[in-house]
């Protein structure tokens, strides 16, 4: 007799920083497989154009329907501030992306109705935070705080750098009006890697909403609801099965991703899109 097979989720992030949301699915939906796609070759997304964003993040999704994803996460808040309707019109399976979920898990927590949002350049220059926020009759401040990602990538989230460099940022954030804001979203997925830091650094009663951790509990709350499942054996295997396919180096990502998802990462093929 043959069971049903565990549902596939394709992840797709232009590098390193979608293995922290990788790591909230695999804790909050242990039922699924999952196969990442980390476009190394091309990072970082935030210095390239829409359109640029979008085409690389199609061909990445696609990439990874024909490899059997049945749901796709955007783990990239550029891509999804970017490109995320593209993605969602050329993807033939559903399609979530780390914007919403983490705008819907701070319009939860704010009682004062003030955010504060930091990101990298892009997304902050993207503004898909704010209007998010502002649909949910949310006020936000944006703050891009470009020199994380390199400190986080350096191995340096407890560096006592890193910890002058977000007294800084932080600062500028919760200013003026936003001296009131209660709830900081981390609208990176690098900036896991920071939480620590930040919870030390935040003022105190502001809670802090990580986009990886919210992503993870929407999937899981659609796979709750029911993905197509196929037929297979392995159903009663107790824990997902990794796949990654990267751009660049195999083992960089051997290397910094396990820093990452917070275990050692195998199973990892180098690919080569066409454009």
């Amino acid at each position: 007799m043959t069971t049903a097979r565990r549902p596939c989720i394709g992840v797709f992030d232009s590098g390193f920083g979608g293995l922290t949301v990788l790591k909230e699915l695999v804790a909050l939906a242990p039922d699924a497989d999952y196969i990442y796609f980390g476009d190394t070759a091309r990072l970082p997304y935030g210095s390239k154009s829409a359109e640029t964003v979008a085409r690389y993040a199609i061909g990445a999704a696609q990439y990874l329907e024909q490899h059997g994803a049945q749901m796709m996460v955007i783990a990239c808040n550029t891509a999804t501030a970017l490109a995320l309707d593209q993605i969602t019109q050329a993807s033939s399976v559903p399609v979530v992306g780390v914007i919403e979920p983490g705008a819907a898990r701070a319009a939860d927590a704010t009682q004062t109705r003030r955010v504060v949002v930091i990101g990298t350049e892009a997304t902050v220059s993207s503004h898909a935070y704010a209007r998010a926020l502002q649909e949910r009759a949310i006020q936000a401040t944006e703050q891009a705080c470009p020199l994380f990602v390199p400190l986080v990538e350096e191995g340096w989230a407890e560096h006592p750098v890193a910890e002058q460099v977000a007294r800084i940022y932080l600062d500028r954030a919760f200013a003026g009006d936003f001296q009131s804001a209660d709830v900081l979203v981390l609208g990176c997925t690098h900036y896991p890697l920071l939480k620590p830091l930040l919870h030390r650094l935040v003022p105190g009663g502001v809670t802090i909403v990580d986009s990886a951790d919210s992503t993870a509990r929407v999937v899981s709350q659609l796979l709750r609801k029911g993905l197509p499942r196929r037929s297979s054996e392995d159903e009663r295997r107790g824990t997902p099965r990794l796949k990654f396919f990267v751009t660049d180096s195999v083992e960089k990502f051997h290397r910094m991703g396990a820093h990452f998802l917070g275990s050692p990462i195998e199973d990892v093929q180098h690919v080569e899109l066409r454009e």
